[in-house]
């Protein structure tokens, strides 16, 4: 179990990064503390110091220079301009590298919405994997290979993938990753799944059928996009953890924001969110396989969530 003494200190400081939260955090028996970084935030010199200071900052995650609208905008015409400018500046700073991600239903080109018939998406599913964790091969820790498969309810999203392929597509882009970046951990990475309930069955439900397919399955990332005043309770949190942690080899918190519903936010408020990223930071603290946090960017002006809304803040 991970020592609880500096807790405190790890994530207080998320929103002012004054701490050296990855020194802080590794100390703690974190494999990291990390950050996403998205291209825009390349060119502000002040942000990079920060976000290129590995005691700060561990491990990288690029926020959109990885995904399928990124780098196959054409079907069989592979770029990784915006995914490359990121990793090297990580690579650079001898930082972690998360890589994000392989399977999503979102920020898909067009061409792949036409893609019809289980024989035609498995191809392009196996070719896009294959040129993109092998573009990357040897430089990924971990890549999130199926993002977001199920809508909250817990049933599966209508995305093109699930309509030619059912269920298996996620077997398959794990059997596809694997084959090309061995050495890379492996995930399923999704949001809402931090409280027990559908969703989270039903996640659980999916690691259970990679596996049964012969797959390999590494870890469950936690997106753990909050609001403050409303972070999962403790217990709920360290549920969720074990329960995915009985199944995987490890599970991490790969997304994390707690963002203000309303603008200005009051002292009170500020209080509050600091005690919500404590909780968060505890309940992985207490979950021996649980490897290390990633807040999803650490500067309102960079940051790379798509649906922030007007008037609020993280």
């Amino acid at each position: 179990m991970h020592p609880t003494s500096v807790l405190t200190i790890v994530l207080v400081a998320c929103a002012t990064v004054s701490a050296q939260l990855n020194q802080l955090a590794v100390a703690a028996g974190f494999k990291y503390f990390g950050t996403a970084v998205d291209n825009p935030g390349l060119n502000n010199q002040a942000y990079m110091n920060i976000a290129s200071n590995k005691n700060e900052f561990g491990q990288v995650t690029p926020a959109n220079g990885q995904k399928w609208d990124s780098t196959e905008r054409a079907q069989g015409q592979f770029s990784y301009v915006n995914g490359d400018a990121v990793t090297n500046r990580a690579r650079q700073a001898s930082q972690i590298l998360r890589c994000h991600t392989l399977v999503w239903h979102s920020q898909l080109p067009s061409w792949v919405n036409n893609i019809n018939g289980r024989d035609a998406m498995t191809r392009v599913l196996q070719a896009h994997i294959q040129n993109v964790a092998g573009h990357y091969k040897g430089q990924c820790y971990a890549w999130d290979v199926v993002n977001e498969a199920l809508e909250d309810s817990g049933t599966y999203r209508n995305s093109p993938m699930y309509r030619a392929l059912g269920k298996d597509f996620i077997p398959l882009a794990f059997q596809a990753a694997a084959a090309a970046d061995p050495d890379a951990k492996l995930y399923y990475n999704d949001y809402n799944i931090e409280n027990p309930g559908a969703k989270y069955n039903e996640a659980l439900n999916i690691v259970r059928s990679i596996k049964a397919a012969g797959a390999r399955v590494d870890g469950v990332g936690l997106q753990a996009h909050f609001i403050v005043g409303q972070t999962p309770s403790l217990t709920n949190l360290k549920t969720v953890l074990t329960g995915f942690a009985a199944l995987v080899d490890e599970v991490a918190y790969t997304e994390l924001d707690i963002r203000h519903p309303r603008l200005p936010a009051s002292d009170a408020d500020r209080q509050q969110q600091s005690r919500d990223y404590q909780t968060v930071a505890q309940a992985c603290l207490d979950t021996p396989k649980c490897i290390g946090i990633t807040v999803w960017d650490f500067a309102d002006q960079v940051r790379p969530f798509p649906s922030r809304r007007a008037g609020s803040e993280s």
